[in-house]
């Protein structure tokens, strides 16, 4: 039977009344399409059998072949990817290839084949098996993040060994919205952009890679759904709103006009806001707030004219490490960011250096992981422990310095004494480089990341030696909370506005302040129309985001006032749960900008 003729007799089916279900909406916006429901990782069996000695040197090339052309595999879908949402979500696969390139994993398969006789496939399945048992059993949340990793390169392998389609989504003829019991990174960026019109799944959570590539490819999409693929068939037709979280499965007439309404009205809106995308954040009293960018390579610099940033508040640089086979040159990255900071001057561009580590490796570096990536020789302490490596980047920014507006920042900040010693190698580059005759800004501005609640809590140590510190919320936030942000069983503890989070923010804006030093916030918090205001009246005047999320923070801070944004930090510093400060939050935006309600619901 054909997939059409399967699809039609899926939804010949006699249509059951409209069931209603929540899960969590990670990506915004609406869609109606007809179900595809996709296999899980199971949907394939291996068949073992035992090999003759002579068999043997055979099924080791077979399974090598496997390997060299899932690589091929992924290295494409990493390319498609780029060039679809950019490299940053690109480097999501990079885990996939890490898996590929694990020697203990390929060798455990390669024994099993050549010691026990076992063919390809059931070596793999045992190995693969026995990874997932061991990551699963294991403590920390990064390293148990890789079971998916493993899981879809091991359904991979078994695919190509058999000769068989790799993909999953082989019955999406037309206009669908998939459903699946989880999405791997590779499966999502595989899947055809223009028919796919918005996923739901029963596993997940707002910082997993399946819902920041949804943000990325701006298609709606709920996860934390639990058994949706056991609810629906393919063939059925649902109605999907990211912004509540919610699915309507057999919508009915009422809810479909209902919703055509509420799209048509929310497209109105997002056309009125690009209207005003190019104008200044000014609140109704006058208060001016700057609206920077985060971006991560060069070929993003066009999008933040076309969403009115006004800068570049976070240059992330791992790109340029983690797309290739060994070390960028001095050359190669003064190029880069000699590139950008000349398209964006005279607006600022301030560059991150490396932040290695945790989720972002460079395979060549052959860093080691350690028992807790996150909490290990990652970010500003790799770059320490490897000061060539570490002063080719900060050259390679000081030459870009002549061309543009830039500042250098420092990420993961723990304490002062980092501070000093980044500040030690970035005197000894710029001294390297009189030595050449080469010229650069000797007044270039230094800053800090502020992550990690060490360097919250020590600002007016570290103060005196930085001209600038940026809050990153994300790791913050992870760190103060002591949660995973990526694992759905505990995301419910991920809080932005945890009392303990809110005073951390005020004691940074205050010492800031007193130290008369510029102080900015990038992060999920930052891009949050309903939690800028309470930014705002904290007293941060300065916010970098996704470019694509500077029209709706703009029109939210245009429309309070600055005393506004104060009484409701106020009124929020007096708050006991998280929950209370959101509600506050919603209020305001309710009230003051209910065209926001209307988008982000």
């Amino acid at each position: 039977m054909s997939s059409s003729e399967r699809n039609r007799k899926e939804a010949s089916v006699k249509p059951a009344p409209e069931i209603e279900l929540h899960g969590i909406g990670v990506s915004p916006g609406v869609a109606v399409a007809r179900v595809v429901v996709m296999g899980s990782d199971d949907d394939h069996r291996v068949s073992g059998r035992q090999l003759s000695r002579e068999d043997v040197p055979g099924e080791i090339s077979r399974f090598e072949n496997a390997v060299i052309e899932t690589r091929r595999q992924i290295k494409e879908l990493q390319r498609g990817l780029e060039q679809r949402m950019g490299s940053g979500d690109a480097s999501i696969l990079d885990a996939h290839l890490m898996v590929l390139d694990d020697r203990a994993f390929v060798d455990e398969i390669l024994k099993l084949v050549t010691e026990e006789s076992m063919n390809a496939e059931r070596a793999l399945s045992q190995a693969s098996h026995k990874y997932v048992s061991v990551l699963s059993a294991l403590k920390d949340d990064y390293l148990r993040e890789r079971v998916a990793d493993v899981k879809d390169i091991a359904r991979r392998l078994l695919r190509n060994l058999a000769g068989r389609e790799v993909s999953r989504h082989g019955d999406i003829e037309e206009e669908s919205i998939v459903i699946a019991v989880d999405l791997a990174p590779s499966e999502t960026a595989a899947l055809p952009k223009d028919l796919v019109l918005g996923f739901a799944t029963d596993l997940g959570s707002p910082t997993s890679h399946s819902a920041v590539m949804a943000r990325g490819m701006e298609i709606p999409a709920v996860v934390g759904l639990h058994d949706i693929t056991s609810r629906v068939v393919t063939g059925q037709s649902v109605l999907m709103d990211g912004n509540k979280g919610v699915l309507f499965v057999n919508p009915t007439a009422e809810r479909l006009k209902v919703y055509g309404t509420v799209v048509a009205e929310r497209k109105s809106i997002q056309s009125a806001l690009s209207v005003f995308k190019n104008e200044p954040a000014v609140t109704k009293d006058g208060a001016r707030i700057t609206l920077l960018a985060n971006i991560e390579h060069k070929e993003e610099v066009d999008s933040l004219f076309e969403y009115g940033a006004e800068g570049i508040g976070l240059l992330r640089t791992e790109y340029a490490y983690m797309s290739g086979t060994e070390l960028p040159s001095e050359e190669e990255l003064t190029s880069i960011y000699r590139f950008i900071s000349t398209r964006v001057a005279p607006a600022p561009v301030i560059i991150r250096t490396q932040d290695f580590g945790g989720d972002k490796l460079a395979p060549y570096l052959n860093m080691p992981e350690g028992t807790n990536p996150f909490l290990g020789l990652r970010s500003i302490r790799f770059s320490l422990s490897e000061p060539t490596i570490f002063k080719t980047q900060l050259r390679a920014i000081l030459r870009a310095s002549t061309s543009g507006n830039v500042k250098i920042m420092y990420p993961m900040i723990s304490s002062a004494e980092e501070v000093a010693e980044a500040n030690t190698r970035l005197a000894e580059a710029k001294s390297e480089l009189k030595g050449r005759g080469l010229p650069f800004d000797e007044n270039l501005e230094v800053g800090a990341m502020i992550e990690t609640p060490s360097a919250a809590l020590t600002l007016d140590i570290i103060a005196p030696l930085v001209n600038f510190v940026s809050l990153g919320t994300n790791d913050l936030i992870q760190y103060t909370i002591a949660v995973d942000r990526v694992n759905e069983q505990v995301a419910y503890l991920y809080q932005p506005t945890h009392p303990a989070i809110l005073r951390i923010l005020k004691n940074v804006v205050d010492v800031a302040k007193k130290n008369n030093i510029a102080l900015s916030v990038c992060g999920e918090m930052a891009a949050d129309p309903m939690m800028c205001p309470l930014l705002v009246g904290l007293g941060i005047n300065t916010l970098s985001v996704a470019p694509s999320a500077v029209p709706l923070v703009k029109d939210s801070i245009r429309s309070i006032t600055k005393v506004q944004a104060e009484q409701l930090a106020g009124s929020a510093m007096e708050c006991t749960t998280a929950a209370a400060v959101i509600e506050l939050c919603r209020k305001l935006i309710g009230s003051s900008a209910p065209e926001i309600m209307e988008l982000v619901g």
